[in-house]
């Protein structure tokens, strides 16, 4: 006894079929604009500019100088920044006795209450800006979504730019290619 191949039974095109393909093709295409954007776009070098940080300090390009510079746009209530900052803590803490600065800017939308709250429930050891005007995110060319995170060379020139989540292992690598040995 054989046993013949199962029977293809065509699937007619339906508006839906015709739907889903094309927000699957919206997706692809989606995804290559995305990755090239998270590639390109905002200034080539850290912006001259002065943040004001929760604490009540200023810090600006006097005291980024000759650092390793990691720029972090973020809100409260973005789940993915929020996921992301135990591996920031670790950075900062690896990282800034050898150079290594790390600025998380809050979006302009942020309330500064739940900026100052987020802040200090989670003793948020590297400096956290506030932009209540938008002034950074001007600077910087615009945050269409976060997190969005830049890393500058110790020349002040942006070496990486990520839309979402970084690759925490690549951005290692590059900070310590960038920091002095130990």
């Amino acid at each position: 006894m054989s046993i013949s191949p199962p029977k293809q039974i065509p699937i007619p095109e339906s508006p839906r079929r015709r739907l889903a393909w094309a927000a699957l093709g919206l997706a692809a295409a989606g995804s290559a604009a995305w990755a090239w954007h998270r590639l390109s776009g905002g200034p080539s070098r850290l912006p001259d500019l002065t943040y004001t940080l929760i604490d009540g300090r200023r810090i600006g390009a006097a005291e980024l100088r000759d650092r390793v510079v990691l720029v972090n746009f973020w809100a409260t209530s973005c789940a993915v920044c929020v996921a992301e900052m135990p591996e920031l803590i670790r950075l900062h803490a690896d990282y800034q006795p050898r150079g290594f600065e790390l600025l998380a800017v809050a979006m302009p939308y942020d309330r500064p209450d739940h900026v100052l709250h987020f802040a200090a429930s989670r003793r948020l050891p590297f400096a956290v800006a506030l932009d209540p005007m938008g002034e950074a995110v001007a600077a910087w060319g615009g945050v269409e979504a976060t997190p969005l995170t830049w890393l500058a060379g110790r020349d002040g020139r942006i070496r990486q730019r990520w839309l979402g989540r970084p690759d925490f292992a690549r951005l290692r690598s590059d900070i310590e290619a960038m920091l002095p040995g130990v």
